[in-house]
């Protein structure tokens, strides 16, 4: 190798090792920069240096708060298309697009069901499972939900198929984040379950019958009256986003009156409406 090769070489690693040290500078600039303005955001905020600072979900939007919970808290309770919530706005003066609503429930009906997940008591521990076939564009589907002996929905997960596969991958979703498991299940004669149960759930009881898994055949019921308000879901990926938090946020309402007096289920409702407003960062309606 000639000299001028290697005062070349010798050259061009020198350069390479300035342009690192000098990115390096400017990457401890820029993370002190952010820092410092963090800090003083935080500071015209109100809040102590080094305290985190909670994003505001409604920052952008035209509409306050209140009318975005609302119209939210409509389309998830009652059986309503986007055109009815439009509609009962609209009588109170109130002058905006289903388009609007529909992005509303997109991104803050995901929110406030993931809040109400994580605010909801420990469920029961037995938990009654089922699947009902749902059909996406000529395609047929399953819904695969669990509830707990109170009613309360635990979770759902949209499959292709009903197979020990699909099965366990719902045993996993449904414990995910429980640090617990449950006393027993129940579910029908469908032969997938038990196939995922002994690899997932072996010490839990497993009772299959056909007559004892009503409760979860009935907690489809607002499925499907959903479906059929909305002509059918759009694709897997639509059922398993909107009913994810159709689910949390109707059941969060839905306080099994008949085993209540009407004092007691007065104070269920107003808890219910408490922990609504909570949660959206609205005041109540006095």
């Amino acid at each position: 190798m000639s000299t001028r090769q290697e005062l070349r070489r010798a050259g061009i690693s020198q350069i390479r090792s300035e342009r690192r040290r000098l990115h390096g500078r400017i990457a401890v600039a820029g993370s002190v920069a952010a820092a410092l303005s963090g800090w003083q955001l935080g500071a015209d905020r109100g809040s102590l240096p080094g305290m985190p600072i909670s994003p505001n979900p409604y920052r952008g939007f035209r509409f306050p708060r209140e009318i975005i919970q609302h119209a939210v808290w409509l389309y998830h309770c009652f059986s309503l298309s986007l055109r009815d919530v439009e509609l009962i706005l609209a009588a109170r003066g109130i002058v905006v697009s289903y388009e609007s609503i529909r992005e509303w429930g997109l991104r803050f009906g995901r929110i406030f069901a993931n809040m109400l997940k994580r605010r909801r008591p420990r469920p029961g521990d037995k938990w009654y499972m089922d699947e009902v076939f749902i059909r996406i564009r000529g395609k047929q589907h399953y819904l695969w939900r669990a509830v707990d002996q109170h009613g309360n929905v635990l979770d759902i997960l949209v499959q292709s198929r009903r197979s020990a596969t699909a099965a366990g991958r719902f045993f996993r979703k449904l414990l995910k984040g429980l640090r617990y498991v449950p006393r027993v299940i129940v579910t029908d004669k469908l032969k997938s379950y038990p196939a995922a149960k002994r690899k997932i759930l072996p010490s839990v009881e497993h009772r299959q019958s056909r007559y004892l898994n009503n409760r979860a055949e009935v907690s489809h019921q607002p499925t499907r009256r959903r479906e059929r308000q909305m002509k059918r879901f759009k694709s897997a990926h639509h059922a398993q986003r909107f009913l994810s938090a159709h689910s949390r946020i109707h059941n969060h309402f839905q306080l099994r009156r008949h085993h209540l007096s009407a004092n007691q289920h007065r104070a269920a409702r107003d808890a219910a409406f408490r922990t609504w407003h909570d949660l959206a960062g609205v005041a109540p309606a006095m």
